[in-house]
């Protein structure tokens, strides 16, 4: 099975945006920050549609003080995402088809390949996998 979970956008200023989709209706559900990864994640949705969600990322200004990154208008969207019983299995019909898997499961939790137009599309394990080879050990390949 496979379901539907966020799209996410990248957004340079997250109190304006989380307002901006306030007015909307959307409601705050969720929030992280990362220390280590300097970002902050905020998933927001519609009362009653609580599982088709938004996710704004946001990231911190480099730590030496200079300006942080903007985004253009195609590099602001993020990804889809979809959780799906078994990374693994999803993973490697995607690859038996000839899709190259960016960012391999190595955790046995997440991955991300692209559609034939360059879309990201993030896979999260429903429920938790140990890691395996080969994907333990598989190198990312270009972005994602």
């Amino acid at each position: 099975m496979t379901k539907y979970l966020h799209t996410m956008i990248r957004v340079t200023d997250i109190d304006r945006t989380v307002a901006f989709f306030n007015l909307l209706g959307l409601q705050e559900q969720k929030r992280f920050d990362s220390e280590q990864g300097r970002y902050t994640l905020v998933f927001l949705a519609a009362p009653g549609d609580e599982e088709a969600q938004v996710e704004l990322t946001y990231n911190w200004p480099p730590e030496d003080g200079s300006a942080g990154e903007t985004y253009g208008e195609g590099r602001n969207f993020g990804h889809l995402a979809y959780r799906v019983d078994n990374i693994y299995d999803v993973c490697q019909r995607l690859m038996d088809a000839g899709v190259t898997i960016n960012r391999p499961p190595r955790d046995g939790h997440m991955a991300f390949v692209r559609t034939p137009d360059n879309i990201s599309i993030e896979l999260l394990q429903d429920g938790y996998l140990e890691p395996a080879e080969p994907w333990a050990s598989m190198p990312t390949s270009g972005h994602w």
